[in-house]
């Protein structure tokens, strides 16, 4: 069996290594806890114009139809370079603003910039993920989720770097967000990109190395954890958080020591074999050709594949030819039955031919487990974003992904609120312990749903089932109000939400698959913003302005901009936690009925079978 050449192989995970850098400056959405002050400070903003920034904010992390758009039709680094552009003017205007170097801008453009800025992460997104995806197709769980959980932890390293280098400043983190995103993606663009796989590409080799990632992740989740409780609870010497950062540092480096094992093989020599595979491969390495990619095999029809091996049929090869370096001696057929084989393989190389310049339509066409014809997609082929939005799987998933980060977003851009109106002036600790549980749960989320597909053909979406089964409990948790339950509700608020995007990302995937993923991803995170905006801006802000109007004794409400209001108490957030408990409920039900609607295509792509039935892989209309 042909293996990868040691030049794939150190390419495609450096490229990973690069994209983990990447994502892990792309949380600046995650830091408006800490900069907003300053803005409410020094443009004397009340509390709606500030929950108004908020919910830009969300629109612009979470809209990405343009980057999806152009996912397909421009390189990564090309995205990747949009993005650090849209950070770097939007967060570089809000410095200016906040540090008073040039003049306060109108309302509308301040919503404008904030927007542009935080937009920054989709084409971040969007640029790693489909090409990590494609770079790695038998592992979309893994990846999804270690990529996914560094957007989450994300905010937790900001932290640190807030605590330790820049000691506090707001001012600084903003200017911190433009430069520091900007340089690490013009620093990665050119590493992250599509390589091609050659043979055996789920060996253990591979799964040792996503083991070790995912050891290192976990230990950096574990080490931000420490600190941030030693940084709270104890005083210590101005250099020392320098020390700790750069431990933290030296955690994000260490995945390298993946493609560094491989390239250190060369030195003890390569067998021929290998050598002739790479300087096939050079011009696929500089990204001239996507679409030859050439793959053993292994589990049908997810993943891209074609029939390639040393005896493969190519277009320059006759049909007849074809036929007869395909057939078994059939020497007791007359010539009809050998015109019937030889049209046969006619129509083969003539549906080759045809889509040899689209590797991922290749759906198992050599294995014959999915036949190519005029009709409309089935689930585990590629659709396209309309073809995807007339189909019930889509808007059950769309509106179970709703339920789910459209109640935790809630919690996390009014967590500052909530703490305040139970006794707590400093929620620094609690934006930590939210990211530092968002990264575990995005990348346990991927991992666990990874495991039990191979294992037992159990849908993803189980998981986000469970996932809101527990929000509900932390919803009444955080109604309650007891002493300690906002640091417990942090941390499993924090866990589910990151199980929702670790999840929904290859579960879209699997469905619709990767041609046109880039569209039908951002098109779902649309969910995220809408949460945001229905639940924090309207249900959660009315509630809150209400109670207190009550405390205030006025009995009424204050509309209209520049009056702020303070309510104090558990009843200030009660009713919205328990509206927020009843949609996760709704949630559960919806993601119940996905998940037996979709079973038996999981059924039939992971059990053992090599050739899954066409009717499960059927979209229901």
């Amino acid at each position: 069996m042909v293996r990868e050449s040691t030049a794939l192989v150190a390419t495609k995970w450096v490229g990973l290594v690069a994209a983990i850098w990447v994502q892990a400056s792309a949380g600046n959405a995650y830091m408006f806890a800490f900069y907003s002050p300053a803005l409410k400070s020094v443009l004397h903003y009340n509390q709606l114009q500030l929950n108004n920034l908020g919910v830009a904010k969300d629109f612009g992390e979470n809209v990405g139809l343009i980057a999806g758009l152009l996912c397909n039709k421009l390189p990564a680094w090309i995205l990747l370079c949009t993005g650090a552009l849209f950070g770097c003017v939007g967060y570089g205007t809000l410095w200016l603003v906040v540090s008073e170097q040039i003049s306060p801008l109108p309302y509308w453009q301040m919503l404008v910039l904030q927007c542009i800025g935080s937009n920054s992460a989709t084409w971040f997104n969007t640029a790693v993920l489909v090409t990590c995806m494609r770079n790695f197709p038998h592992s979309r769980g893994t990846v999804v989720g270690i990529l996914k959980g560094f957007v989450g932890l994300s905010a937790a390293i900001f932290a640190q770097v807030y605590i330790a280098l820049l000691a506090g400043n707001s001012t600084l983190l903003l200017l911190f967000l433009a430069v520091v995103p900007t340089a690490v993606c013009l620093a990665s663009m050119l590493l992250v990109r599509p390589v091609p796989a050659v043979g055996n590409v789920r060996d253990s080799e591979e799964r040792r190395n996503f083991n070790y990632i995912t050891a290192v992740c976990v230990a950096l989740a574990g080490y931000l954890l420490v600190i941030t409780f030693i940084e709270e609870l104890v005083d210590m010497e101005k250099y020392i958080p320098v020390v700790l950062t750069a431990v933290m540092v030296i955690f994000l480096v260490a995945p390298l020591a993946i493609p560094i094992k491989a390239l250190s093989n060369e030195c003890y020599g390569i067998s021929p074999e290998d050598t002739s595979q790479a300087g096939m491969q050079e011009p696929l390495l500089k990204g001239e050709c996507d679409s030859q990619t050439n793959t053993q095999p292994s589990n049908p029809p997810l993943m891209i594949r074609e029939a390639a091996t040393e005896n493969a049929p190519t277009k320059e090869k006759s049909v007849q030819e074809i036929a007869t370096s395909t057939q078994p001696d059939t020497g007791a057929l007359d010539q009809e039955e050998k015109g019937k084989k030889v049209t046969q393989q006619e129509d083969v190389v003539e549906k080759l031919n045809q889509e040899e310049d689209d590797a991922e339509t290749l759906l198992a066409v050599g294995e014959g487990a999915v036949k190519r014809s005029k009709r409309r997609p089935r689930r585990g082929e590629d659709f396209k974003l309309r073809q995807a939005l007339v189909k019930a799987d889509f808007w059950l998933l769309f509106l179970t992904f709703f339920c789910g980060v459209g109640t935790g977003v809630t919690v996390i851009n009014n967590l500052g609120q909530i703490g305040e109106a139970q006794g707590y002036y400093n929620v620094n600790i609690f934006v930590s312990l939210i990211s530092i549980a968002n990264f575990l749960g995005r990348l346990g989320g991927g991992s666990l749903s990874e495991h039990y597909i191979r294992s037992d053909a159990i849908p993803r979406t189980v998981w986000m089932g469970v996932a809101q089964i527990v929000l509900i409990f932390v919803h009444l948790m955080f109604a309650s109000a007891l002493p300690g339950t906002l640091y417990v509700g942090s941390v499993l608020l924090g866990l589910c939400y990151g199980v929702h995007f670790s999840i929904m990302v290859p579960t879209a995937s699997e469905l619709f698959g990767l041609k046109h993923f880039g569209m039908i991803y951002n098109s779902l995170t649309i969910a995220n913003p809408l949460g945001s905006f229905l639940f924090s801006g309207l249900i959660a802000g009315y509630l809150y302005d209400r109670e207190a109007a009550k405390d205030s004794g006025s009995g009424t409400l204050t509309w209209g901009l520049g009056h702020s209001v303070v309510c104090t108490g558990a009843h200030c957030f009660r009713l919205t936690f328990y509206v927020m408990a009843c949609v996760c409920s709704l949630g559960v039900v919806l993601t119940f009925v996905l998940t037996y609607r979709i079973r038996r295509v999981y059924i039939a792509l992971y059990r053992k079978s090599p050739n899954p039935s066409a009717s499960d892989l059927q979209s229901s209309e």
